[in-house]
């Protein structure tokens, strides 16, 4: 038993110094540095995400040597109190609240280039009468058409110009979602 005991502490001496002579930091100090651990963010991101969904106009849609690609201006959509306060000074006093909750903040008109593939599901926002408003599914090709200001299918749009909700995996659109704004 005392044999154990002395090898645990001799290997414990031995990786101590071998740290110090290896240049790296005592186990402590590397405890101080490292960021807190949280449930949104457990570990430091070491990529980027695999999807992420952004907010923008399509400006164009074409398709170009058999793909489809989009053209987008991105733009960040606010509701609530962080509408509120970005409003004050532009178009309302401080912090009162905005019409309808939402604002739509493009500070930049850089266009932002996607690939689509033609597979890609897409809803716009129409409104067909007695049934109310509705998100309904149309293929990337009629959405370039609409893009154009061509409406193919006769869809009764609610506002073919409002923003889309776009999930984008690396330089691939995968989903868009028109965004009702009263």
């Amino acid at each position: 038993m005392r044999s154990i005991v002395v090898l645990s502490g001799l290997a414990a001496l031995v990786a101590a110094v071998s740290a110090t002579h290896l240049g790296a930091a005592p186990a402590a100090s590397v405890a101080n540095i490292a960021p807190p651990v949280t449930a949104f963010l457990p570990q430091p991101p070491t990529v980027a995400p695999r999807q992420i969904v952004l907010f923008g106009r399509v400006k164009s849609l074409a398709r170009v040597r058999g793909r489809y690609l989009m053209r987008v201006d991105p733009a960040e959509f606010l509701s609530g109190e962080t509408a509120n306060c970005v409003a004050a000074n532009k178009v309302i006093p401080p912090c009162e609240p905005i019409p309808n909750d939402h604002l739509i903040l493009d500070e930049g008109h850089r266009l932002l280039t996607y690939r689509v593939p033609a597979a890609a599901r897409v809803t716009v926002v129409t409104n067909p009468g007695p049934s109310g408003i509705q998100a309904t599914p149309i293929s990337i090709a009629e959405l370039a058409q609409i893009v154009k200001g061509r409406n193919p299918n006769k869809r009764p749009l609610f506002e073919p110009k409002n923003g889309f909700w776009i999930r984008v995996a690396g330089d691939r659109a995968l989903a868009l979602d028109q965004q009702y704004t009263p």
